[in-house]
């Protein structure tokens, strides 16, 4: 009989997921392959006249020379994904077990909306009036860390970030927290 357990140890940058499996008697763990930067904190800003947004800098770091900008629907905001954890996004997406119309409508909807980007030297990034435009980002923005990503929002769109007082401690549960 073989089974296998598969766990997650993390850090304040990184993740790593490790992988454990028995054989008979024999047991071996092995990291995988993922290793995925993590976002936190918030930065309230906003655009100069060229559209372009200053990308703060604990975030550039961690999204990397080049990234991928993209619309995160259901929410109409923006997410900013450092390549590595985008080509897991695209290979979920490509693993997905239905192709049909609404599989391709949806992927041609979001690839038509992403970009990948760079910062220039000053540490901006301009955001094309298309994703501005779904994001309905016109001037003051807030930029999230959000776990695998950073949302970009529309200050004026932004509600309040905090959760229902109500659920948090369900679903704190439900996610293994406490």
């Amino acid at each position: 009989m073989q089974w296998c357990e598969v766990g997650a140890c993390g850090g304040i940058i990184h993740t790593h997921l490790w992988i454990t499996c028995i054989t008979g008697t024999r047991w071996r763990a092995k990291q995988l392959s993922t290793d995925f930067p993590r976002f936190t904190g918030s930065a309230e800003h906003g655009l100069d006249d060229k559209g372009r947004l200053i990308v703060p800098a604990r975030f550039r770091e961690r999204l990397g020379g080049s990234f991928v900008l993209t619309i995160a629907q259901p929410d109409h905001c923006l997410a900013m994904y450092p390549l590595v954890t985008w080509a897991d996004v695209c290979r979920r997406i490509e693993a997905a077990p239905v192709k049909d119309a609404r599989y391709r409508r949806f992927v041609r909807h979001l690839f038509a909306h992403t970009e990948e980007v760079a910062c220039d030297g000053q540490g901006r990034l301009v955001l094309p009036p298309t994703l501005r435009a779904y994001a309905k980002i016109e001037r003051d923005v807030v930029s999230i860390g959000s776990l695998t990503r950073v949302e970009i929002w529309a200050k004026e769109e932004l509600h309040d970030l905090s959760p229902d007082p109500s659920e948090v401690e369900g679903f704190a549960t439900e996610l293994g927290l406490f």
